[in-house]
């Protein structure tokens, strides 16, 4: 497939540039099948099916099944004794594998073959990019000390799956003791990373609310309790906590995306239905939130004489980076991506990611690699029904995982 150039840290880096470059259209072919056959979360039956026949022509040991349909592949570096001993390294890659429960409007000849399923946030290019890397590194294990261990992790988009293939303790025998991992970001413009020390995307819970009043008839409001009335008065009030109580500097949202109620035009409702979403990023804040949200609820239930039932789910914690790995990935990754504006560290989203369990483990670092294209009409937001990216990024992502795996089992790291 290509040529197999010495690694080692000595290397000329334009060396290593071009042969991951041969690789791209590999990249670009692992990609679209992937595509085309798009799964939800913990059905990557197919998906996992053709990683596991990719790793197994390779020669890569690799373990199936964890979590319904993650995978784990080992790579051994062959400048260390067989034997694993307490130093030996051993660096973490992850990469998320499933699909999205929307209809793909894109019209290109790798389009979504499973209707009402696609690849709209970018996935389908995670487990191309970690399949290079994972082929690129085998090619060259004789030339470095350590371990990697490739996580192809299931539903990412929910409920998540990092959480159980921690508890199937792959970041286990041998331990891992960092993880990198990436997201293809159509908000940075192609040739950028995002990448910074501390909170990089949110934590993220939810919550259901229903309220009941008294219904009854629309023109004697006096013998009711209206529950819209009370509803509608619960979520201005709710937009106060982060305005009145969170800290200006910090940064929260809470967003009610529901909202339902009534059934008649001239009935005033007996009960209304509210769902949200909070979002913060430092902790001591997320465990004020869901405090104030329900004395807010209540408080307002209360004057109107309403009650509430309340259902509050902590779903993702914010993904924060480690110091030390974060400048790991920004050492290499200012070498690979040649565009003026580079390395972008302002790049903080309210968006969640499962990736923050793996970071609550080991030390490790999350990070954007811009892949939006304006002039290829490539720059639609992710989860949009024409979500699509600029696939040079691929070998761009691949070209940064090896170069992590190089600089962190060199002497001086």
């Amino acid at each position: 497939m290509i040529s197999s150039l010495p690694y080692s840290p000595s290397i000329d880096l334009s060396r290593i540039r071009l042969e991951i470059r041969q690789l791209q259209p590999q990249l670009v072919a692992w990609r679209r099948s992937i595509h085309e056959r798009p799964e939800l979360a913990f059905q990557e039956k197919l998906t996992s099916e053709f990683i596991a026949k990719k790793l197994t022509e390779w020669g890569i040991e690799h373990q199936t099944g964890i979590a319904q349909t993650g995978i784990v592949a080992i790579i051994k570096g062959e400048k260390f004794s067989s034997e694993v001993s307490e130093k030996t390294k051993v660096l973490a890659i992850r990469a998320d594998m499933d699909a999205l429960p929307i209809k793909e409007e894109n019209e290109v000849s790798y389009r979504s073959q499973h209707e009402g399923i696609m690849h709209a946030c970018g996935h389908d290019g995670h487990t191309a990019i970690a399949l290079g890397t994972a082929y690129f590194l085998q090619e060259h294990r004789q030339n470095f000390t350590g371990i990697v261990k490739i996580i192809f992790q299931p539903a990412e988009e929910g409920p998540g799956g990092a959480k159980p293939m921690i508890e199937a303790e792959v970041l286990k025998n041998p331990d891992v003791d960092a993880i990198v991992g990436l997201h293809l970001w159509n908000v940075l413009p192609m040739g950028t990373v995002g990448v910074r020390t501390g909170a990089l995307m949110a934590a993220t819970e939810a919550f259901s609310c229903t309220i009941f009043g008294k219904g009854g008839h629309g023109a004697m409001p006096h013998q009711t309790v209206d529950s819209i009335l009370v509803a509608s008065q619960i979520v201005n009030n709710l937009q106060t906590i982060v305005s009145r109580n969170v800290n200006p500097i910090d940064s929260a949202v809470i967003t009610i995306g529901k909202f339902q109620a009534g059934s008649a035009f001239n009935v005033i409702a007996d009960k209304a239905e509210l769902g949200g979403t909070v979002r913060y990023f430092n902790p001591a804040v997320g465990e004020m939130l869901p405090q104030k949200l329900e004395q807010m609820i209540a408080g307002v239930c209360q004057a109107y004489g309403a009650s509430y039932k309340l259902d509050y789910r902590k779903q993702y914690p914010a993904t924060i980076n480690d110091p030390g790995i974060a400048e790991l990935v920004r050492s290499v990754a200012v070498n690979v991506v040649e565009t003026p504006l580079g390395i972008i560290p302002e790049c903080q989203t309210m968006g969640a990611e499962d990736m923050s369990f793996f970071l609550q483990e080991v030390p490790g670092c999350y990070f954007f690699l811009g892949s939006a294209n304006p002039n290829l009409n490539l720059a639609f937001p992710h989860h949009h029904p024409r979500f699509d990216f600029d696939e040079t990024v691929l070998g761009m992502g691949v070209e940064i995982f090896v170069r992590c795996v190089e600089k962190y089992f060199s002497e001086n790291w």
